[in-house]
């Protein structure tokens, strides 16, 4: 507490009288910066003696990566609401401290049979200072955190679509065409040589570059679907039903298109869910249900199989949940063992317009 009182009088006195000249306001800039620290050792101090979690605001670089400018910098220091009421609470905490310290001392020889009641109040309003001003400026700054980690996750998804689709390429696709480029140029040699052979090959060179197109259509369908561009969900999601191998019943109810990256989302979270049906749920039927309500956008997707349907980490539906999180979105699992199994997919609403 002292060194606290210490560090901000002086240095919030020096920069006051300094703002005249250049060095003031980066002086102050510098003393808020150390406040926050500070605030890191008393929100542990608090935590290990008081019992209080307070959670950790946002670091300032987190808040201004976009701000390069020096000057936009400084003004992002100097206006944050962290550093300026971990000054205030360094200021009030010495003589608090004094006074808890006189009224325990003095307690102790006059008042000692309510010294414990006496103690908890200090010690009640020692918590509520801490969480008064150490706490993360407001839902918004906690908010930002949360969208930061978020965002990580779509990055990450982003990437291993990436690496999905690189292999898919390097695997199939491209495999293909280059033993369809050696047959053609060994069908080319034999040509004059032994032309039924050279027709044969170029039979089978004819062979692979079905398949090859094959495997590209179904890669461009799983990067983004030629039928959700055009016609929209509705027909997207009948069009992944027809390919699923359990019958499957598509109701929609939506009275415009959705933004595309909503689209997106739920068209992926539909085609997922429907893999998991095929492969799991030894179900005999399932239906696929969306509709809007105020500003979201509802998806469900049910089906009468075993059941037991859980989002564990490493899984399809951890990775769904993870992924429906980073726009705000949510996913709730109704799967007890022996089923039915009814998951719902919650995204939020944005009009195609607007995007």
């Amino acid at each position: 507490a002292v060194f606290g009182f210490t560090y901000v009088v002086t240095l919030v006195s020096v920069s006051a009288g300094l703002t005249v000249t250049v060095l003031g306001l980066p002086l102050l800039a510098g003393c808020l910066l150390g406040a926050r620290l500070l605030g890191r050792l008393e929100r542990a101090r608090v935590r290990g003696l008081l019992g209080v979690r307070v959670a950790e605001p946002s670091p300032l670089s987190l808040l201004g990566r976009r701000d390069r400018k020096l000057s936009r910098r400084l003004w992002l220091i100097l206006s944050d609401p962290v550093g300026w009421r971990t000054l205030l609470y360094f200021f009030i905490r010495l003589p608090w401290g004094i006074f808890t310290f006189c009224t325990i001392l003095t307690s102790l020889f006059v008042l000692w049979p309510v010294l414990s009641f006496i103690a908890r109040g200090l010690a009640t309003v020692d918590r509520a200072l801490a969480r008064g001003l150490l706490s993360p400026s407001d839902e918004l700054e906690r908010r930002i955190a949360e969208l930061e980690s978020d965002r990580g996750v779509v990055v990450d998804t982003a990437a291993a679509d990436l690496r999905r689709i690189e292999r898919d390429l390097h695997d199939g696709a491209q495999a293909r065409l280059v033993n369809l480029a050696m047959e053609l140029g060994l069908a080319k040699e034999k040509l004059l040589e032994d032309p039924e052979e050279a027709a044969r090959m170029v039979d089978e060179a004819h062979g692979e570059v079905k398949t090859a197109l094959r495997e590209l259509r179904d890669l461009a369908r799983g990067i983004h679907p030629a039928v959700l561009t055009d016609r929209g969900l509705d027909a997207a999601l009948s069009s992944i039903a027809a390919r699923c191998t359990v019958p499957v019943t598509v109701t929609t109810d939506l009275p415009t298109r959705p933004a595309p990256a909503i689209e997106g989302i739920a068209y992926y979270t539909a085609s997922e869910l429907l893999q998991n049906i095929s492969k799991h749920s030894h179900a005999h039927h399932a239906t696929i249900d969306l509709w809007r309500t105020d500003d979201r956008l509802m998806l469900q997707v049910r089906d009468d199989g075993t059941g037991g349907a859980e989002a564990s980490p490493g899984g399809g539906l951890h990775g769904l949940t993870e992924r429906l999180g980073a726009v705000d979105g949510l996913l709730l699992i109704d799967s007890p063992p022996g089923g039915p199994t009814a998951i719902t997919a919650e995204l939020p609403w944005r009009d195609r317009t607007a995007a």
